[in-house]
């Protein structure tokens, strides 16, 4: 984001007042807005995991961090920015409800701590995990 405002300061020197203009720019990297966004995602439930593709889970390995950018893309201007999320859903989930509530806490948390307008939030769905499954309707009485 890019942002030019012209800051007034008065300075006062020997009880004369002075004016001091300046130019500010400010600039965040779309990486910064995927890592605020990564977050407000991680927070909603029904979210298993986000889908960041083959070149993200190998540098998640090697690194042995967690990428919270992993599955984002964003795409911004100088004062607005366009989000797309690529998530796996948990089973039993309700889609359309989870996609809502990503757009809302991501729109929230990047204008909240950018200044940024976001003009647009897509939600892809990349995938429905079932690894909790597995337990469900087996017995062990045989």
């Amino acid at each position: 984001m890019e942002e030019n405002e012209e800051v007034k300061e008065v300075v006062e020197e020997n009880n004369e007042e002075i004016a001091i203009e300046s130019n500010t720019n400010i600039k965040i990297a779309n990486d910064v807005i995927a890592v605020i966004a990564g977050v407000a995602v991680s927070e909603v439930p029904g979210v298993a995991q986000m889908s960041g593709g083959f070149a993200g889970g190998i540098s998640e390995v090697l690194s042995g961090r967690k990428n919270l950018s992993k599955g984002i893309k964003v795409d911004s201007g100088e004062k607005e920015t366009k989000i797309d999320v690529n998530i796996i859903v948990e089973y039993g989930s309700r889609i359309p409800d989870v996609a809502f509530e990503i757009q809302n806490k991501v729109k929230k948390a990047v204008e909240n701590m950018t200044g940024l307008k976001v003009v647009e939030v897509n939600v892809h769905v990349q995938g429905v995990s079932t690894e909790n499954m597995g337990t469900e309707g087996t017995s062990d009485n045989e």
